[in-house]
């Protein structure tokens, strides 16, 4: 029988994890932690009173993704089908939770258990360099819930950003790489990205990147830009108490505008739209927008994230933050599908609804 887990399976779930994995076990703490507070349903499949295995789940909050997080078969009852029921039940869960598809990690050397994914519909996606605790590579798997529903995705490359305050260059940088395949990847860009758009107006620490910053930054890089901001008065003034600190972000922001004018990049004072979005997007455009983050991460600060792609339903964005803390990989991370209602509500921030996004092209000759 397979039935949700309570606190009473922790014993054989420690247990298990202890006869079926050699390496990246999960602990008491971690079980505890994930059956109490974690997003997650964790199954098990018992029969008198024996737990012959179990299949973790893990839910993005703000997206229709879900994760396979662990799934173990006690090694006295393998072959009996009993990995592949409890793989079959966590997908019926997802769907329960509204998601469109479920994704998860496996070790390369791991075959039976890729041979099974693989039957289940399972297809490979990606792979994960020096993953496991013993440096063993990692495959990455995705399986579509709603097969009925096809996603539109341009071929964007991830980059994960480096550190707290750069999601800005991240996101620009998988925009003009997806122009401009020959566009490489390195921190040392990422930096450079930065230091030309930061906005400086964070109330403490480093400053984040604004629209113009970045628009300024792919058109020094051969890009045509445009750039679309719902408020013409000085963006994040309100994230900062300090007048002096508000001037700042004035001077900062008309210094950037008057080189936008010089170069005649195109700036629109008006939301841009999820269909006229989606319409730019299929003229080979790469949006980049900003988005509040509190719906994801429940935590108040502007992210930007670039979207890679649309369906009826859903809108597919990469996120540059990989939040390592919650358990996530990047494979939480990439083509993230989130509902068009969803993501209209949050692609704005602070008491304004300040919605800023840029359009990237190919570079006309």
């Amino acid at each position: 029988m397979i039935r949700p887990a309570t606190l009473n399976d922790l014993d054989a779930l420690v247990r298990l994890e202890e006869i079926c994995f050699d390496y990246d076990r999960l602990s008491r703490r971690n079980f505890r932690y994930l059956l109490t507070k974690g997003n997650e349903v964790t199954l098990v499949d018992e029969v008198d009173n024996q737990l012959r295995g179990y299949s973790m789940v893990l839910f993005n909050m703000g997206t229709s993704l879900a994760r396979m997080y662990s799934i173990a078969v006690d090694p006295k009852y393998r072959g009996q089908g009993i990995g592949e029921s409890l793989m079959l039940e966590a997908e019926n869960v997802a769907l329960e939770h509204d998601c469109v598809s479920i994704r998860l990690e496996v070790r390369r050397d791991n075959e039976a258990t890729i041979r099974l994914y693989k039957k289940l519909g399972y297809r490979q996606f990606g792979e994960y360099d020096d993953y496991y605790e013993d440096h063993m590579q990692a495959l990455r798997f995705e399986k579509r819930l709603t097969p009925d529903v096809q996603g539109d995705l341009a071929q964007v490359p991830y980059y994960q950003q480096t550190l707290e305050f750069t999601c800005g260059p991240a996101t620009l940088m998988m925009a003009m790489k997806a122009l401009q395949p020959e566009y490489e990847f390195s921190r040392t860009e990422e930096i450079r990205l930065w230091r030309e758009s930061t906005t400086v107006f964070m109330t403490a620490g480093h400053g984040g990147c604004g629209p113009y910053g970045l628009a300024l930054s792919a058109d020094h890089r051969g890009f045509d830009v445009e750039v679309y901001v719902s408020d013409e008065g000085a963006l994040f003034v309100d994230s900062v108490r300090n007048q002096e600190k508000k001037e700042v972000i004035r001077i900062v922001q008309h210094d950037f505008l008057e080189e936008i004018h010089k170069k005649n990049i195109p700036v629109f004072y008006e939301q841009l739209t999820l269909d006229a979005m989606k319409q730019k997007f299929e003229q080979g455009g790469i949006p980049v927008v900003l988005i509040s983050s509190y719906r994801i991460y429940q935590e108040k600060f502007p992210h930007w994230v670039v979207v890679t792609g649309f369906d009826e339903r859903f809108i597919y964005v990469h996120d540059p933050y990989v939040d390592y803390e919650a358990n996530k990989t990047q494979t939480d991370v990439v083509n993230m599908p989130i509902t068009q209602k969803d993501f209209a509500r949050m692609a704005r921030y602070g008491k304004t609804g300040l919605r800023a996004a840029i359009m990237l092209f190919k570079r006309k000759d």
